[in-house]
């Protein structure tokens, strides 16, 4: 019978050897959570957006950086419920967002980049004459209330975009009444970019500049009715030039 070698434990060749097989598994379990991060990002952020909502909420991509400070979706599509004629109200082909990680260990989200591309926004107003803009406000407002101050607290605190690049297409005016009500305004806005964006005056301002590019019209238009007068379709003014 062979002696085995002075302090060699044929046991912790066993060990050693199911020790490297479980470290190689965890290895490819990481790889395989990494490659499903975003995966998984997606399905929870769909799920979020229903709950704090109660609309459907489509997501064509999400990722997350793991190793680098950015983030992002993709073809996002948010829908209108029944009420309201269940079609899309919301289509964002690219929201790309790269933040200040540091600032954002420190409890403070400091945005240095976001790329926001929204193709159209669709305002309806259903039967009973309330649009669905009232109606998310809402809907928003008491789920805001319900989840508490507590919930706030944990958020970080905004602190600005340093560069924001914009783009908008359309928006549209549905009235599911009254159909000769409807309207659309073209803002044909490609890659306009703003600076130091960081309090609720600036994103005033961003608001009153669509404003004027979709003809001046807008901001009746998402709680009531248009102006019966207005032109069906208003041409935004030329663009500045650079």
């Amino acid at each position: 019978m062979p002696v085995s070698p002075r302090g060699y434990n044929p046991r912790m060749k066993w060990l050693f050897k199911w020790a490297f097989r479980l470290a190689l598994l965890l290895v490819v379990l990481v790889v395989v959570l990494v490659l499903s991060l975003d995966a998984i990002v997606k399905t929870v952020v769909e799920r979020q957006i229903r709950a704090e909502t109660g609309l459907d909420a489509k997501i064509g991509k999400c990722s997350v950086g793991i190793l680098s400070p950015v983030a992002g979706l993709e073809n996002f599509k948010l829908y209108n419920t029944a009420e309201f004629g269940g079609a899309p109200f919301i289509d964002i082909p690219e929201l790309h967002v790269e933040y200040d990680r540091a600032a954002l260990s420190a409890g403070k989200l400091h945005v240095t980049l976001m790329r926001f591309n929204l193709a159209e926004f669709d305002v309806v107003r259903n039967e009973a004459g309330q649009t669905n803009i009232v109606s998310l406000l809402a809907r928003t407002q008491a789920t805001s209330s319900k989840n508490g101050a507590a919930k706030r607290a944990s958020e970080p605190q905004f602190t600005g975009v340093d560069v924001l690049n914009l783009s908008l297409g359309r928006v549209k005016f549905i009235d599911l009444k009254d159909p000769r009500q409807n309207r659309e305004w073209p803002l044909n806005i490609q890659n306009q970019v703003f600076k130091n964006v960081k309090s609720a005056g600036d994103f005033g301002g961003l608001a009153l500049f669509i404003a004027l590019r979709g003809g001046g019209n807008l901001t009746g238009s998402f709680f009531g009715i248009p102006n019966p007068g207005e032109a069906k379709t208003a041409a935004p003014p030329a663009p500045a030039k650079k």
